[in-house]
């Protein structure tokens, strides 16, 4: 959630620096409205115009790319003046008014998998894009609903999604979520983040998701799954070298 000017600022500064560091590429992500919080007092964020006037001063200052999330079609177009990347968050990823009006953007389309969805039918959301005549599209995988307030990471579905010859994203800190599973809020597991990270990058991945915070416990959007921001460039190291060792392996198959 994009929570005050300095924390999008400070946070978007270290992370590029880092990723320059570690020769890995970076887009800032941050939330002006989350829509889907689980209950109607948590902290939606500061807007549509408030939010997309932070995210243009993260993007003139520091000159990173930015993406951010839309809800509806009528947003896609202000969103898309500011982001480099429109993102379809997972519970929208059928909604083929909205997936059309991104493709039609012309910015480059990153579609969360629904929770609720096997990852071979995420072509149809991926074809939905593409029929308008974009093809510079994402997919991120996030989990999927394991009975109730629990989600499962399949890298299987990593394998079958990029068989569409599409790039795609592993949400590392959703992925370990409970959603609504702290009652009027989602829970989850940030210490086994990182192992989904890792088997991510070892299962073969194009980009991954974090969210990251200096002070996770008082994150006003999923602070019981945030990577402290201390703690995030040792875990992207790792997710860099297994990349490689992946990379070589895949290379020397051919």
């Amino acid at each position: 959630m994009a929570e005050s000017d300095d924390l999008c600022l400070g946070v978007a500064e270290a992370c590029a620096a880092m990723c320059s560091r570690l020769g890995m590429g970076y887009i800032f992500k941050a939330s002006y409205d989350k829509a889907n919080r689980t209950s109607a007092s948590s902290p939606r964020g500061p807007g549509l115009d408030e939010g997309l006037r932070m995210l243009s001063r993260v993007r003139d200052k520091i000159g990173v790319p930015i993406c951010t999330d839309v809800h509806e079609v009528a947003q896609v177009l202000p969103v898309a003046d500011v982001a480099d990347m429109v993102q379809v968050p997972a519970f929208l990823c059928r909604q083929t008014d909205l997936l059309q009006a991104c493709g039609r953007s012309g910015r480059c389309v990153n579609i969360k998998k629904g929770q609720f969805m096997a990852p071979w039918d995420m072509r149809h959301a991926l074809e939905k894009v593409t029929s308008v005549g974009n093809h510079n599209v994402l997919l991120t995988e996030r989990g999927a609903s394991f009975g109730y307030n629990a989600l499962v990471f399949d890298p299987c579905s990593l394998a079958i999604m990029r068989g569409f010859g599409y790039p795609v994203c592993i949400d590392v800190t959703h992925s370990v979520q409970a959603p609504a599973g702290a009652g009027s809020q989602s829970g989850g597991r940030r210490d086994l983040a990182p192992v989904i990270a890792r088997a991510a990058a070892a299962a073969g991945v194009d980009a991954v998701f974090i969210e990251t915070h200096p002070r996770p416990e008082s994150a006003l959007s999923d602070a019981a799954t945030m990577i402290p921001l201390d703690e995030l460039e040792g875990l992207l190291r790792i997710v860099r070298d297994l990349d490689g060792v992946w990379r070589q392996a895949d290379r020397e198959s051919v």
